[in-house]
């Protein structure tokens, strides 16, 4: 057991901060929900209906959708664009080990490599994939959870509801995407920025603490 933690300690570390913070919105956010209806008149909800509401899925999944976008483009970008001197850029004019082609003759080497043909194809790009799906899944879900929440709220109000194709257009969606967008792009410059002149011993993230500034790479 306590190899297993030494093994994925960083994973297990970051699970469980998920979970703890997702208990917290839900818990807040079922109370904050309730605060706003009683303010409006209405009656409370149950929590069980809270999770099934337009108000959970669309403060869930509108962060969700920004991270993925994030990590897709950071991903794709650091293939072909560096940045000088950043622990998160490729070197500037020397060859990667992520740059060469899979040797399907290593011992250990994961079976699609060992495959080849098609499957080695998708495989080479499959982080890629698999983040760009998590982003439009939640990208989806996060416009079904808007779309309701203002239905909801028109409902309450006796006024017209939002069909799919009219809110598409609805500058609140998009404001609830944009202010997300936006928080990530500049996470991101500022680690790759900030890695330039700083360090943290013993992080990954950052380059060796007697590294020249100029110095790309980890």
């Amino acid at each position: 057991m306590k190899k297993f933690f030494r093994n994925n300690g960083l994973g297990i570390c970051f699970l469980v901060l998920f979970v703890a913070s997702l208990v917290g919105q839900v818990l807040l956010g079922f109370e904050e929900h309730n605060k706003e209806l009683i303010d409006e008149g209405t009656s409370a909800i149950a929590f069980g209906v809270y999770l099934t509401s337009g108000h959970f899925f669309q403060s869930t999944f509108e962060n969700w959708e920004s991270e993925f976008l994030q990590m897709t483009l950071f991903v794709v970008f650091t293939i072909f664009l560096k940045q000088k001197g950043s622990s998160e850029s490729k070197k500037i004019d020397e060859p990667e080990e992520v740059d060469r082609e899979p040797d399907s003759e290593r011992k250990d080497a994961p079976w699609p490599v060992k495959k080849g043909g098609f499957i080695l194809k998708i495989y080479k790009h499959s982080l890629t994939i698999i983040l760009l799906l998590l982003f439009i899944i939640s990208f989806v879900i996060h416009f079904y959870g808007s779309l309701k929440d203002e239905n909801e709220q028109l409902f309450r109000k006796n006024q017209p509801l939002e069909t799919t194709s009219s809110y598409l257009g609805n500058s609140r969606f998009w404001f609830e995407s944009f202010q997300n967008w936006q928080s990530e792009f500049l996470s991101v410059f500022a680690i790759i920025m900030l890695s330039i002149y700083f360090r943290q011993i013993g992080s990954s993230q950052s380059k060796p603490v007697d590294a020249p500034h100029m110095e790309t790479g980890g």
